[in-house]
């Protein structure tokens, strides 16, 4: 897969007064098993070596430079000698805190200043790359005589040199005058005691051939590889070549010159197969690690607005926004909530459907240095009040539609006299519909009628098309680091109430990143993802929004989930990737004609929140012929952290298998601080990159939930098997003991497997009272009688967990993404004092 080497890009200060920086591709995995330095040569830059990041960055740290004068680092006057060069090398090493040896690969002059620094400092250099690299450095008699030129008039020639060159001609004036032609080549050859790979091209005719064939000849313990038909720019040129060069040179070095390390490293792969054994199943394409950038969200969606400026990033009900577009349109909200006041770390909430203006609000939110935080449109008028008071939001971003709410919200905030909120921003919902669905809307008095604003307007309130209207486009002027906070997101509250999860940039783009390469066959520019999951929801935010984005892909919004509306969307639009939940896959194979819609356009999907029936994904993978798979993910986890393999081994009832740079554990239930052998039963502890910060204002509950070494315990009853795939059992909060002995906890799966062996069962779920387990049922037409259903358990449970009660309801409380309420069924148990068993 693709990586956008912009996002790792690192400022390093290699000097105070005057100030200078050198501009530094870092890509750092999680474990690597080397450090690679890449030096380009006299005027090339950092991104020549594109390729040798991608291929290499997979299993180890690769940093590439842009040397002094070169790419986007500091052109300062004075001196451009071997010695200054060198020294840079030495300061990007020490600032990056790399102690131990590197592998040091230059192209050109970069391979002279590679081989200086070798000699100087062999105890740092494990290995030794050079790449056209010849003994002397002389020019082509016209490009000498240009450098000759006073630098004035280099200075003129710079507009016209900018593509092709990495430094402006003055620059290279320097380099030529300073180190090029005074660098004693030959001597520090011979100097050189490390094993060194010499790579070069037989067409290469920048200089003379003599001079590129004696370099391996003069340096012990070298070996040289002429990959043919190339030439000067061989790692660009014959890429593929010179990577399986490099990385056989890399493997025979540890057996040949450095066999006790080699062990060594073998050792460690070991040690890290033997923790995380379910590394050998990752598909093919998926790294073991992968490096996460030290950069804000944003630049997530900056850089494909870079990439892919004309491409469509959303499609709204016909409506088609280009990336230049949207990232103009974040721009300008972020200007806006700085023009209202907005200052850094403040929060905005954010109460909105799958909109366009959903994601802009978010992501300039973001821009602005602001916390974004999600509540559901579905939320009650008093949670909904916690939670502003809870977070502090001091701008509320809502549609017209909910201005009762709004107006509900705004007099009972004004009676407590202590509202946090100073500003309410409205949009309409059809201000991002094509002009012909406004009209039309325009048109239908109920839908007027239904979105109009109809509370009467103050100072604190405002309309979104006016303020993006009268902002600028231009970036904001706003340092926002990799460490802040990024987002407030509320707890689902299944079983308690919601608490609100601190996320950081870093929790989002790690998560965004580890599940991008768990579909490693995504295509940037290409994909088009149907994204109808909630963005207000963790699941949603990184599958339906964040990771379609890093790819450069169409987002296919859709406000609410209709299933005729979804399948006319997905045969006009033909999305390939659809994240989801286990009843939208259902409903889509359910759905009479299915076939005819085109779902076949759809490759991969990854489904959460609920477990995935087997039925299910075997029917929905024959009719599509793509691949759905069973995840699982926690809010407190941003929230990805595991999948099966969507091209690989797959195991019916499992969750599958940590992402890249996620530890799983199966903790002991009493202590939950003790780990438990392969195969038994206890708490699902997790810990990455991905996981929060903590919960917001509650640091006692953040304690109880995060170690101090970043172990989350999630609260889920969880087995792991041998070969690292793990099975939900049931959440810890629904666990209970039958017995008063207290050392075998039953749990709702115990049970509800066995209601759903019953024919008429559709549905249930079981909660535990008193240590005592109710029963709630959907059934179908014929519905059962409760006797029935509890003489059918009898038959086929212990005593101890044959419910005390069978409770029929039409439908389940549910979570907005779908997850049953168990907090809601409890409570109606304990309202109800009425001894039918059936409720509305």
């Amino acid at each position: 897969m693709q990586i956008d080497l912009e996002l790792y890009r690192r400022s390093v200060r290699i000097a105070a007064d005057p100030p200078l920086y050198l501009s530094v591709i870092d890509i750092h995995p999680d474990q690597p098993q080397r450090t690679i330095v890449f030096l380009h040569g006299f005027g090339g830059r950092a991104r020549q070596w594109v390729y040798q990041l991608q291929n290499f960055s997979a299993s180890s740290r690769v940093i590439a430079i842009d040397q002094r004068g070169h790419g986007h680092s500091s052109k300062p006057g004075g001196k451009y000698t071997m010695s200054v060069l060198v020294t840079d090398l030495l300061a990007v090493l020490d600032t990056f805190g790399i102690n131990e040896k590197i592998v040091l690969a230059g192209h050109s002059f970069g391979g002279a200043i590679a081989t200086d620094f070798t000699a100087r400092y062999p105890e740092r250099v494990e290995r030794l790359i050079l790449i056209a690299t010849p003994g002397e450095y002389r020019l082509n008699p016209v490009y000498r005589n240009l450098l000759r030129l006073p630098a004035t008039t280099l200075q003129a020639l710079t507009p016209f040199t900018r593509s092709w060159l990495g430094a402006p001609p003055p620059i290279l004036k320097a380099w030529h005058e300073d180190a090029l032609i005074t660098w004693n080549s030959w001597q520090r050859y011979g100097e050189v005691n490390v094993p060194t790979l010499v790579i070069r091209g037989y067409q290469d005719q920048v200089f003379k051939r003599p001079l590129y064939e004696e370099v391996a000849r003069t340096i012990p313990n070298s070996e040289e590889i002429d990959v043919g038909a190339s030439g000067h720019m061989v790692m660009l040129e014959r890429r593929d070549a010179v990577n399986r060069a490099i990385s056989r040179f890399l493997e025979t070095s540890n057996r040949s010159w450095r066999e006790d390390e080699g062990q060594e490293q073998e050792q460690r792969q070991n040690d890290l197969n033997h923790e995380r054994p379910w590394l050998p199943y990752y598909a093919a394409g998926t790294p073991q690690t992968v490096a996460i950038p030290r950069v804000p969200l944003p630049s997530l969606l900056d850089s494909a607005a870079r990439r892919y400026p004309g491409r469509i990033a959303v499609h709204f009900e016909g409506r088609r926004i280009t990336y230049r577009r949207l990232e103009r349109e974040v721009n300008r909200f972020a200007n806006a909530l700085l023009g209202l006041g907005l200052n850094k770390g403040e929060r905005v909430m954010l109460l909105l459907p799958n909109l366009p203006q959903m994601v802009i609000a978010f992501y300039g939110t973001l821009k602005a240095g602001g916390v974004g935080v999600f509540t559901l449109p579905t939320t009650e008028v008093s949670e909904l009040i916690r939670q502003v008071n809870d977070s502090g939001a001091t701008v509320l971003v809502t549609l017209t539609q909910f201005d009762e709410l709004i107006q509900r919200l705004k007099q009972q905030l004004d009676e407590r006299g202590s509202s946090p909120l100073k500003h309410i921003i409205f949009t309409h919902v059809s201000d991002y519909l094509p002009l012909y669905k406004r009209l039309a809307f325009g048109l239908s008095p109920r839908r007027r009628l239904l979105h109009l604003l109809d509370i009467p307007m103050d100072a604190s309130m405002h309309v979104l098309s006016q303020l993006l209207r009268s902002a600028s486009q231009e970036i904001p002027e706003v340092q926002v680091a990799s460490t802040d906070m990024a987002c407030i997101i509320y707890t689902g509250g299944t079983t308690d109430t919601p608490k609100g999860v601190m996320l950081s940039h870093t929790n989002l783009v790690a998560n965004t990143l580890q599940t991008r390469h768990w579909f490693a066959m995504a295509e940037e520019g290409v994909e088009r993802f149907l994204c109808v999951l909630p963005f207000s929801h963790s699941y949603g935010l990184t599958t339906a929004l964040n990771v379609p984005l890093s790819l450069g892909a169409t987002l296919i919004v859709k406000a609410q989930f209709e299933i005729t509306d979804i399948l006319k969307t997905i045969r006009r639009q033909r999305p390939t990737i659809f994240p989801g939940v286990p009843q939208m896959y259902v409903a889509i194979k359910d759905a009479p004609g299915v076939r005819k819609f085109g779902i076949d356009s759809i490759k991969a999907c990854i489904s959460g929140s609920a477990p995935l029936p087997v039925e299910v994904q075997e029917a929905f993978e024959k009719l599509t012929h793509g691949h759905l798979v069973e995840g699982y993910g926690l809010t407190e986890a941003s929230p990805v952290t595991h999948a099966n393999p969507l091209n690989g081994l797959r195991k019916v009832g499992s969750i599958g298998i940590p992402l890249p740079n996620t530890d799983a554990r199966i903790m002991d239930l009493k202590t939950s601080r003790r780990r438990v052998p392969t195969g038994q039963i206890g708490e699902l502890a997790v810990r990455g990159p991905q996981v929060m910060v903590g919960y917001w204002q509650q640091p006692d509950e953040t304690e109880r939930a995060l170690s101090l070494d970043g172990w989350l315990l999630t609260g889920d009853i969880a087995q792991m098997d041998s070969d690292g795939y793990f099975r939900i059992i049931a959440r810890k909060a629904d666990m209970w003991y039958p017995s008063r002995q207290r050392d075998k906890p039953a749990f709702p799966r115990d049970i509800e497997e066995v209601l759903y062996e019953i024919p008429q069962v559709k549905e249930a779920a079981v909660i535990a009272i008193a240590n005592q387990p109710i029963a709630f049922v959907i059934s179908g037409k014929d519905r059962p009688s409760s006797e029935s259903v509890i003489g059918y358990c009898k038959r086929r449970l212990p005593p101890e967990l044959v419910p005390r009660l069978v409770i029929f309801l039409d439908e389940f409380p549910r979570t907005f993404i779908g997850k049953v309420l168990r907090r809601e069924l409890a409570r109606r148990i304990e309202l109800s004092s009425q001894t039918t068993f059936h409720f509305k």
